[in-house]
């Protein structure tokens, strides 16, 4: 039986000292008892010399230092997982909050997860479709990759979250494929918000969704991202299938770590963060990937807001060293009206050369992808020159490339949040802009390609 210990020594925040413990491990789960025989859970951070100090679940108002109780329940943070769990809501500690009855598991599983080892790893090289232009055809995502979105405050991030999660599908195959959405740190607002998008759209039949709401702990939403990623495993290497792993706003989860480390009266790194932040979030990101030998795969794409839109931000730093690129939306789009507003010159796929071409997408995808970067960044050179000297400066050779950036921005990048085109249509859609401008100044696209896509019309 279970040892209690009355001998709460502290509590300051999310944080309680207890004395005298015996025969309890870092990370274990502990249960405390009020004088009013409410319950409420914690998890030890720390153990030193028959000290314990643990994080709370929920607030620490009503904790009497005298009559409260504590007691070790010698396991970790699990989950229960089964098949079960999709089409389902669940708060930040995974409990039921659609409505519907208690998951019944298939097995339980320690949040913290196994790392994968590098060797185990197959090569992520299989392309799926958001159905979003800007990321297809030019930052193309591929199965077990990790392709973060970087944003700032106000600009429509959820939206294109919520976009990617009801069109993603992994083209050409008919392997069941399954999203896990993971909010953390949300207003009630953008809660209810996805969930009526998943609804209305039936995406929500392949998904399990998480919710930690801005009003719920800190330590709560450090969870969240945790019950979500071992969701994902099991579907993905138990049940073999492709899982789309959705995790915003990691910001909000960045600053519940810093919460926590200022309780802990840890030394800060920069910003206040801890400096632990880039291991932490590794830990994290790196759960994403396939396996030799399985089919399922996990790939990731985590949405966070840059403070003051700041690439050098702590958070998006260390968050691009880990994962394979970044999709950065743009302000000054968002000002024109453009849906969704990604910027696609500062945006990168590390891994988009691996997922595209002939078997994949199509043959002439890598060349028409080269001719739209290329022509669309001296389209806005030239639009920049247009400000300075006036138009009447422009070559008659300018004056078109900067007509193809309009055309390309307001065709091409912005098809609002409630398109969903195919590869086909995104390629066809830049074969389309690039008969703005002659023939002869194509010249990262091969002639068969040019023979056949060009002269069509």
């Amino acid at each position: 039986m279970a040892k209690e210990y009355r001998t709460i020594q502290e509590v300051a925040g999310p944080l309680m000292l207890v004395r005298g413990v015996t025969d309890v491990a870092y990370d274990e789960l502990g249960e405390i008892e009020l004088a009013d025989g409410s319950r409420r859970r914690c998890r030890v951070l720390e153990i030193d010399d028959g000290n314990a100090l643990v994080q709370l679940f929920e607030s620490s108002t009503g904790i009497n230092l005298e009559s409260s109780k504590v007691r070790f329940l010698g396991r970790s943070m699990e989950i229960g997982v089964s098949e079960d769990m999709l089409s389902r809501v669940f708060d930040g500690l995974g409990r039921p909050i659609d409505g519907g009855p208690e998951i019944l598991p298939e097995e339980r599983r320690d949040v913290a997860g196994l790392p994968m080892n590098p060797a185990a790893r197959s090569y992520p090289e299989e392309f799926i479709q958001t159905g979003v232009s800007a990321i297809d055809g030019l930052n193309t995502l591929v199965r077990g990759q990790k392709l973060p979105i970087f944003s700032g405050s106000g600009l429509p991030h959820a939206e294109l979250a919520a976009q990617i999660a009801r069109q993603a599908k992994v083209v050409g195959t008919d392997e069941p494929f399954a999203v896990v959405f993971a909010a953390m740190g949300i207003t009630f607002e953008e809660s209810n918000y996805f969930v009526e998008s998943f609804k209305e759209t039936g995406a929500i039949d392949r998904a399990v969704l998480f919710m930690n709401l801005a009003n719920d702990p800190a330590v709560e939403r450090i969870a969240t991202p945790k019950m979500a990623l071992t969701t994902a495993e099991f579907l993905a290497f138990e049940k073999g299938m492709h899982v789309l792993v959705i995790l915003t706003d990691i910001t909000n989860y960045a600053d519940a770590l810093r919460e926590i480390s200022a309780a802990r009266k840890e030394v800060p790194g920069r910003r206040g963060y801890p400096g632990y932040m880039y291991t932490d979030l590794a830990t994290m990101y790196e759960r994403a990937g396939r396996q030799n030998g399985k089919n399922g795969s996990i790939t990731m794409i985590p949405i966070l807001t840059m403070p003051e839109d700041d690439k050098t931000h702590p958070i998006p730093d260390l968050t691009g060293y880990i994962t394979e690129g970044q999709i950065i939306l743009s302000r000054d789009l968002y000002r024109k009206k453009i849906e969704p507003p990604i910027n696609v010159l500062p945006s990168l796929s590390r891994l988009k050369d691996k997922g595209i071409g002939e078997g994949k997408t199509r043959a002439d995808h890598a060349n028409t992808m080269n001719q739209l970067f290329s022509a669309y960044a001296r389209g806005k050179d030239a639009k920049e020159l247009m400000v300075i000297l006036g138009e009447a400066a422009l070559s008659d050779i300018d004056k078109l490339y900067a007509k193809f950036a309009d055309e390309f921005e307001a065709v091409y990048v912005s098809q609002g949040f409630r398109t969903d085109r195919s590869i086909e249509e995104t390629l066809n859609i830049g074969w389309d802009l690039l008969r703005i401008l002659p023939r002869s100044e194509l010249k990262r696209i091969r002639d068969e390609y040019l023979d056949k896509y060009y002269d069509k019309k």
